[in-house]
Formats: structure tokens, sequence, C-alpha cells
């Protein structure tokens, strides 16, 4: 069975294609490949991998033809880390408001 194996990095990418027997599984096929001696940043336990870009777990029976993609993960822009700190910052403020005036009612409540 004839599977491609490809592992995309910024201004690299790398591409090997295979034959591999029948009710070979992701996992195996990396394996059998050159791809983690080439990228030995390759960690499948923190890697995510895929076929035509949807995600398979590494158990997964390839067939004929499929493309199984390595993914890498994307370093966040700071820009961004500020944007889901800002978002957790108001969530928190909204909170804490509506802690305060559920607070205020019970005390009006009581007296």
């Amino acid at each position: 069975m004839h599977i491609s194996i490809i592992y995309a990095l910024p201004h690299e990418q790398t591409l090997e294609e295979l034959n591999v027997p029948d009710e070979t599984t992701v996992e195996q096929a990396i394996h059998m490949s050159h791809m983690v001696e080439k990228h030995p940043e390759i960690d499948l336990a923190e890697n995510k991998v895929g076929i035509f870009a949807k995600l398979v777990k590494l158990d997964h029976l390839l067939r004929e033809g499929d493309r199984i993609e390595i993914y890498r993960s994307l370093p966040r822009k700071p820009r961004d880390a500020h944007a889901v700190d800002d978002k957790k910052a108001r969530i928190r403020a909204k909170r804490e408001r509506k802690s305060e005036t559920a607070a205020g009612s019970e005390d009006s409540t009581e007296t």
C-alpha cells in the first residue's frame, strides 16, 4: 500500500513516500520512515498527527494513498497571549461585580 508522510517547518518541508503492508498504523508508518531521525524534535507523545488535515490517533489504520501529516505546535504571538490575559481579567472583573451585587441584594433582604 502506497502512503506519504509530511512534516513542515517554516522554511523546510519533508515529504517521504513509502510502501507499507496492509493493516499498518499511523505510528508504525512514521517509525518505518526516516522522519523522526531527520527531525529529532518530533515527539509522537506531543505532536498531533492527521490524514489529509483531519486529526487521527496513532493507532489509526492506514488506507491506500493516505497522507500522514505530523503537526508541530505553533508559537503564540505575544499579542495573542496579551489578548487572552485581558479577556480573563475582564471575565474575573465581571464575576466580582456580580458577586458584589448579589451580596448587596442579600444584605438588603436581611434587614
